[in-house]
């Protein structure tokens, strides 16, 4: 580990020493254009010298809302070289979000991109008293408010430039404060998690040392998840600093098969959610293509999954494998853009078919685990030895013990401070120097963390059985039929689940019946109904009595951010669909 005391001391230093080179690219009009290490580096402290001319002091919090984009990383770093501590904010943030982070945190301004953004990020900063200025990418239409003032980003620039305030980021001690960032709220309102620089620098050296052996260097990162999080934060933020690389912004969910080719990442961190997706999208192309195509693909797949399972082949299984390497997984590894060194997952757990998939096509996938509060990576998989059913060995220098109830325990420089102003639910987190995870686990022979649930969302039926509904919905949700699920049954005698149907088998189900392709129509069909039982009863037999779900009901509207049943990170926010469906599954059990 280099001895960098603080994130932006790293920043400094590697940018003096890469210069010239490329390290942040964005599209503009259709392609990618990089900024200069040099260039980057001017304009962080060009922006922390107008920061600090606008009054912000040390320790001054900064509300940051911005999609995945250069300026992101340059106002973060900003405000961390005037001082001040950036508080990330979700793009998909309501006003009610924003206006809880911003009378949270006590934020004093705030940076944000688009005029979309700033028409919900701007009435949130009218009802909190401390902010005095917001700076916009774009000028919004309410710039002209009185307060907070509304200022332009590049004015601000371009007074940075010319300001003799001074700054002083070499300063900045490594137990202080780089970032607050809120938790995605899925078990409630939103804690505001203190990471310090110590912590993330650790985070930082662990990655470092976890996948040394895949020889980094002259590395490409593609940016997708939101930086806000804390997962990107690091992983996508200051993992490259720290080792020099260059980064692409994605343009997008809807691009990221043209962004992978286009710009040849070696590394690219996602949630589980992701994987999921590129799994469904590629089974239905292979469906669609069908004959000789479909048949060499399912076989790659097979002979790929049965040698990383048993570690070896029959001599035909070895010549036909080797055969399917070079037609089938050097067509899978280009379309990521040929020189991809991993794919790394984190943020919720991946379920082990997915996984597998991609393992069999000559795609390496590394599972690993933390949580923000640990800065966040605690764990992850080894490329020398991926065992994709754990989250692989704690990364440097963490300590991991299991408590006598199953609670996996973690203490060292990666915890968090505490939760920004709340002093009890520090305490609760963190005992003893330990931080409580909330999830249950266990050691395997080779030290790898085998994840078996969340303690807050296991389900005791009335049986007393425990079951995890993150497994059961893992393997519905891997049925081409069905997009989303979640199972309920706690202190009840079975499970029972929402299904939200795959958008692409109700059609092609609607088109052979004769039926319209309306979802909400569908849903209500005896015939559709049954397509989706026939699903959930080839799932019910690979579960154990227990595990098996009865009954079901469906719903059109899919989980969305928007809607608040997800989390910008694409985690199902269980008690809101349980406020918004809990009266119909409760029904499942009366009918």
């Amino acid at each position: 580990m280099a001895n960098w005391p603080s994130i932006i001391a790293m920043f400094l230093d590697q940018a003096e020493r890469l210069g010239e080179k490329p390290f942040l690219w964005a599209k503009s009009d259709g392609a990618y254009s990089a900024i200069s290490w040099r260039d980057a580096r001017d304009q962080v402290l060009a922006l922390a010298r107008a920061l600090r001319g606008l009054g912000i002091a040390h320790g001054d919090r900064v509300v940051l809302c911005a999609e995945n984009r250069p300026e992101w990383m340059i106002a973060n770093l900003g405000i961390m070289a005037s001082g001040g501590i950036t508080v990330p904010a979700y793009v998909t943030n309501t006003v009610n979000d924003h206006q809880h982070i911003f009378a949270d945190s006590g934020a004093k301004a705030a940076v944000v991109s688009t005029t979309k953004l700033a028409e919900r990020l701007i009435p949130a900063a009218r009802l909190a008293h401390e902010v005095d200025f917001i700076i916009s990418m774009e000028a919004p239409e309410s710039a002209a408010l009185v307060r907070p003032r509304v200022l332009l980003w590049e004015s601000v620039l371009a007074d940075g430039w010319s300001s003799s305030a001074e700054i002083a980021p070499e300063a900045t001690g490594s137990d202080e404060t780089a970032v607050i960032v809120y938790t995605s709220g899925t078990g409630g309102t939103p804690k505001g998690v203190m990471l310090s620089h110590r912590a993330l620098l650790h985070n930082c050296d662990g990655a470092e040392d976890a996948l040394r052996e895949m020889e980094l260097g002259n590395d490409v990162f593609l940016s997708f998840l939101p930086l806000s999080h804390a997962y990107e934060y690091m992983a996508g933020h200051c993992f490259p600093i720290y080792v020099g690389a260059e980064i692409y912004f994605s343009e997008g969910l809807e691009f990221l098969t043209r962004n992978l080719a286009e710009t040849r990442p070696t590394i690219m961190t996602a949630v589980p959610r992701l994987y999921e997706v590129m799994h469904g999208r590629i089974m239905r192309n292979v469906e669609k293509q069908g004959g000789l195509k479909a048949k060499l693909f399912l076989k790659t797949v097979e002979l790929g999954r049965k040698k990383i399972e048993t570690g070896k082949l029959g001599l035909v299984d070895t010549v036909i494998d080797a055969l399917l390497d070079k037609l089938v997984r050097d067509k899978v590894r280009k379309n990521f853009g040929g020189r991809l060194k991993a794919l790394v997952s984190g943020g919720a757990p991946l379920n082990y078919d997915i996984g597998i998939f991609f393992l069999a096509l000559g795609v390496r996938l590394l599972q690993g685990y933390g949580q923000t509060e640990s800065a966040p990576v605690i764990s992850v998989n080894r490329p020398r030895l991926n065992k994709l059913r754990t989250v692989g060995p704690p990364i440097k220098n963490t300590e991991v013990t299991i408590a006598p109830d199953g609670e996996i325990l973690v203490r060292g420089e990666l915890l968090m401070q505490g939760y920004w102003r709340n002093p009890e639910a520090t305490r609760a987190a963190i005992q003893d120097g330990w931080l409580h995870t909330g999830d249950i686990g266990r050691f395997d022979g080779d030290g790898y963390i085998e994840i078996t649930d969340r303690k807050k969302d296991i389900i005791v039926n009335s049986g007393g059985d425990t079951l995890s509904p993150q497994r059961v919905e893992g393997f519905l949700t891997v049925q081409p039929e069905i997009a989303q699920a979640m199972v309920h049954g706690d202190k009840r005698p079975h499970l029972v689940a929402i299904l939200v149907p795959q958008a692409e088998f109700a059609q092609d189900w609607a088109k052979a019946n004769g039926k319209d392709n309306d979802l909400a129509k569908l849903i209500t069909d005896p015939g559709f109904i049954n397509a989706i039982d026939a699903a959930v009863g080839r799932v019910n037999k690979d579960l154990s009595v227990n595990e098996r779900v009865r009954r079901f009901i469906l719903i059109a509207e899919p989980f969305t951010v928007d809607n608040e049943m997800m989390t910008p990170t694409l985690k199902v926010r269980r008690h809101k669909v349980r406020e918004q469906y809990g009266e119909r599954l409760e029904a499942l059990y009366k009918n």
